[in-house]
């Protein structure tokens, strides 16, 4: 970890209209290592105050930054990648220090975020109005196409870096201003990590602001605050719901793109490869500890393989290494942070009195809790229905194929599925049935790529990321005419 074992100066507070100042709220956030729990920084929160000077900052080079030329904005992305190449190892090991992600999962996120970069060095290209047609004599309808002007971020703590950075990289390069709120639990791979690279990488003082404070004081205001025009969030339900009442009820109402909980089904049909099936549920579930929107939290197999699945999952499920997420061969990490662990022991206690069948689960150390595997579980039980962000794998019995569409889709969530067979006809007429944003055939339910779209239904959110999607949100349209010919009016 000697990457990080002097913190920089600059990750002790605020990043403000291109100034690394301390936050003026008179508190201060202590960020641990969750496995640990050594200090990595201590940081002075930001005010109220503080929030202002971040949107104002934002505003007011937002409009110079929309006129850049764009293989302009596009040379600041791809320079943002270069220093992210080059500052690899540091970008990791933050990673796992702050998140408790382990080595591999945060070679995972450093490369999505590094992709991520690169699809928005794309972007600026791609932002093109029309010329449509009309029916009055001699008009011409323009829809000119044009930056939303600062947009907000709040990110979560599971996925820190690149759940910000898939907003912030494209928001910058079509031309937005941003202010980013992290998860206290991440502020510097969730915000500040992320500024020092693009001020690095050339993006003007204020057009990128971080600010890192508690909700009492800066939560609410973030939303309701009258700059911004766009609220990306990415994080629970119960959050995510509020931030979108609060962007209505404001005095301006925004436009807003919430991606929520997710209850991912993970349908072993009956035709599938076992070890391929197994191998995708067992990755699907248990990378980074099961702290994934997308994670498998359901595993449903097909009453003919079951048996035969449950054998093979409980074994390779207890092959995984636990412990130090710093080692290059450990699977299970840390949860991160106290609450959640008790949460997921809350999960197991609940689902053992319950009487559901445990094959696998032993004890936990400090924040490590090993892979806990349930067998013969109800998909309409507690343990089933909940979404439990833990290394927790409930193994779900189906009759039949409709059996199995059927208790996929008795969710409240939609966000992501898969589902294995060796009969891709068969696999496609099943996914087309699943109510989700994202579903993958003979591949992982946690899946992203930075050039197709990514969203969910139902409880899992609203709007959509990557690519044209994104660029869709970001922007809005205006709709310019221009009559030519004189025309005769009414009156």
């Amino acid at each position: 970890m000697n990457a990080i074992s002097q913190s920089p100066a600059q990750y002790t507070g605020q990043y403000i209209a291109g100034q690394w100042r301390s936050g003026r709220a008179g508190t201060t956030l202590a960020d641990r290592n969750p496995y640990n729990q050594d200090l990595l920084t201590e940081i002075a929160e930001a005010s109220r105050d503080d929030l202002d000077d971040a949107y104002r900052a934002a505003a007011a080079v937002q409009r110079d930054w929309e006129r850049v030329l764009p293989r302009e904005r596009a040379a600041v992305m791809l320079r943002a990648a270069e220093i992210m190449n080059r500052r690899h190892a540091e970008i990791v090991n933050w990673i796992i220090a702050e998140s408790g992600s382990t080595r591999l999962k945060a070679e995972i996120e450093w490369d999505a975020v590094r992709a991520c970069t690169l699809a928005a060095a794309t972007m600026p290209g791609r932002v093109a109005g029309r010329i449509l047609p009309t029916e009055v004599p001699g008009k011409e309808n323009r829809v000119y196409r044009r930056p939303l002007g600062v947009v907000g971020v709040i990110s979560p703590w599971n996925m820190p870096m690149h759940l910000s950075n898939r907003s912030i990289a494209p928001a910058l390069a079509v031309g937005n201003g941003v202010v980013v709120k992290p998860a206290d639990d991440t502020p510097v791979t969730g915000g500040l990590l992320l500024a020092s690279i693009y001020e690095e990488a050339g993006v003007p003082p204020g057009l990128l602001n971080v600010v890192i404070g508690a909700v009492s004081e800066i939560g609410d205001a973030f939303t309701l605050h009258p700059i911004p025009k766009f609220i990306s969030f990415t994080g629970s339900t119960r959050v995510g719901r509020h931030i979108g009442e609060l962007a209505l009820s404001g005095p301006k109402l925004k436009r807003v793109a919430l991606e929520m909980g997710g209850n991912a089904p993970c349908v072993v049909l009956d035709d599938a490869d076992l070890d391929r099936a197994v191998t995708g549920a067992i990755v699907g579930r248990f990378l980074h500890q099961g702290q994934i929107c997308m994670s498998s939290n359901r595993i449903i197999i097909e009453e003919r393989l079951y048996d035969r699945f449950v054998e093979a999952f409980v074994e390779r499920a207890r092959a995984l290494k636990v412990g130090d997420p710093n080692l290059p061969d450990t699977v299970i990490g840390p949860l991160i942070n106290e609450k959640q662990f008790k949460a997921a022991l809350s999960h197991v206690e609940k689902a053992r009195a319950a009487g559901t069948r445990q094959l696998l689960g032993e004890a936990p150390s400090a924040l490590v809790l090993p892979p806990q595997v349930f067998v013969d579980v109800a998909n309409e039980s507690e343990l089933a229905q909940t979404e439990l962000f833990s290394p927790i794998a409930p193994l779900i019995r189906a009759s039949d194929e409709a059996d199995a569409l059927r208790m996929a889709n008795q969710t409240e969530f939609g966000l992501s599925s898969a589902v294995f067979t060796q009969d891709a006809a068969r696999g496609l007429r099943f996914a087309q049935g699943i109510e989700a944003g994202m579903t993958h055939i003979n591949d992982i339910s946690p899946n992203d790529d930075p050039n197709t779209m990514f969203g969910g239904e139902k409880n899992s959110g609203l709007g959509r990321f990557n690519s044209d999607w994104i660029i869709q949100e970001l922007t809005t349209d205006h709709w310019i005419s221009v009559q030519h010919e004189p025309l005769n009016y009414p009156f």
